[in-house]
This record gives structure tokens, C-alpha cells and sequence, in this order.
């Protein structure tokens, strides 16, 4: 996996933690931490958004070499 895939991911993560805290404590930590309707926490959303997009092409890869090699095997 790439740097930019585990950037990405991390992205994500980090969003869904956020969600989580925001549907279960009421909590927006991004906010929280660098204000309401800033560039910042714009910011942050935005990465995390495109973040999302490129974990949807994670979704279309194999998970190891191991299917990798079975969807090769698959296609001959």
C-alpha cells in the first residue's frame, strides 16, 4: 500500500472518529479544536472528503497477494 493510500485512510479514520464523537457525545473535536467555519477546520473537512474518494479505490483492490494471484488465475 502506498504512502498516499495511508494518508488517505488515516484521513478517514480520523473523520469517522469525529462522526462518532459528534453522534455520541455531541462533540465536533475538529471545531473544538481549531473553531467554527474556519479555513482550518474547511480545511480538514475537504481532505477528509477527498480522502473518502480515494479510500473508495482502495475498496476495488485486493487485499493481499494472495487474491491477487487467485484473481490472476481466475482471468487466464
Amino acid at each position: 500500500m502506498n504512502t498516499l493510500y495511508k494518508i488517505a485512510l488515516s484521513l478517514v479514520i480520523i473523520g469517522a472518529l469525529n462522526w462518532g464523537m459528534i453522534g455520541i457525545f455531541n462533540v465536533n473535536l475538529v471545531s473544538l479544536l481549531f473553531g467554527t467555519d474556519t479555513f482550518m477546520t474547511n480545511l480538514i473537512y475537504a481532505l477528509v472528503g477527498i480522502s473518502g474518494l480515494i479510500a473508495c479505490g482502495i475498496l476495488m483492490q485486493p487485499l493481499d497477494e494472495h487474491s491477487r494471484e487467485r484473481l490472476i488465475r481466475e482471468h487466464r
